[in-house]
């Protein structure tokens, strides 16, 4: 069991880690890549840097700063979270157990650009398996995607529905797809229905009917693991308070998922913060259960 967990390894993630271990509680920090922040080239509005940093190098250090206080950093792909009083974490590579979860994975992800898709969000269109899977039991449901994160998000609706398929639009897939989940490879043309999604149009001509579409793109970001948890609303937008906290217990998020002015300084505030909130959290947890 690990005392904290921080999904997202960059400016948010790693301030809340440093935060959390040194105030000795164990930290555990995941995620894929350095992000929107490894793609900046140089970074010069940042303070307590005489000259230009990449955005590389400054990620590339946190990660050395955390380790250096205890923090255990990986490099493991999350699929879902859920909470029965602890957090459990399944990754590409296992699962893990958490008392406290930040998370911290970035911003909302650009949803492919597939006409329909916008139109039927909330009417046929998902973007959260655990979420929505039982209100099509029993129906023919697909899964937008190629990849790890589309995999498990279909291989969690196989246990509902009558069956589901990934459509890869046209992409082939960069993961293995169990037997009993079929994949079709064809460009999407359309989403179509009436009120509610019922089928979906490809470029060659054919069609397919459903009752559901499941929208898993690359990699989970903070959102969607948000929702899976209850501490995302209807229009996508995290409920926080000023400290990061959620109305989930135990659960806090930082940076920029949570919106407002995304730059590098407010990412590592935001991270502060959460971080301060789950020890906080801990400490008041772990009082009441010796009282």
């Amino acid at each position: 069991m690990t005392d904290v967990f921080i999904i997202g390894k960059g400016p948010a993630g790693i301030s809340a880690a440093l935060y959390t271990a040194r105030a000795g509680l164990s930290t555990v920090v995941t995620g894929m890549s350095s992000g929107s922040l490894g793609k900046a080239e140089k970074i010069e509005n940042y303070y307590g840097f005489a000259e230009p940093v990449s955005g590389q190098e400054l990620f590339e250090s946190g990660i050395r700063g955390a380790e250096r206080l205890g923090v255990t950093v990986l490099d493991e792909e999350v699929f879902s979270v859920s909470w029965d009083g602890n957090f459990q974490i399944v990754t590409d590579r296992g699962q893990h157990e958490a008392e406290a979860l930040i998370i911290a994975a970035g911003s909302v992800r650009k949803a492919p650009d597939i006409p329909g898709l916008k139109k039927f969000e909330g009417a046929g269109v998902s973007y959260c398996a655990v979420c929505d899977a039982f209100f099509h039991r029993g129906n023919d449901v697909v899964v937008i995607g190629n990849g790890a994160y589309a995999v498990s998000e279909a291989e969690h609706l196989a246990g509902v529905v009558k069956s589901v398929t990934i459509l890869t639009n046209g992409r082939e897939m960069e993961a293995e797809v169990p037997s009993n989940i079929a994949v079709k490879k064809e460009k999407i043309a359309e989403l179509w229905g009436d009120q509610l999604v019922s089928e979906v149009r490809f470029e060659d001509g054919t069609a397919m009917s459903v009752s559901g579409v499941f929208v898993a793109e690359g990699t989970a970001g903070s959102t969607d693991l948000g929702r899976k948890l209850g501490a995302v609303d209807a229009d996508g937008k995290w409920i926080i308070a000023e400290d990061g906290s959620t109305p989930v217990s135990g659960l806090f998020a930082a940076g920029d998922c949570t919106g407002g002015l995304l730059q590098v300084s407010k990412a590592v505030s935001d991270g502060a913060e959460a971080g301060t909130a789950a020890i906080r959290y801990l400490r008041q947890k772990k009082r009441a259960e010796r009282e």
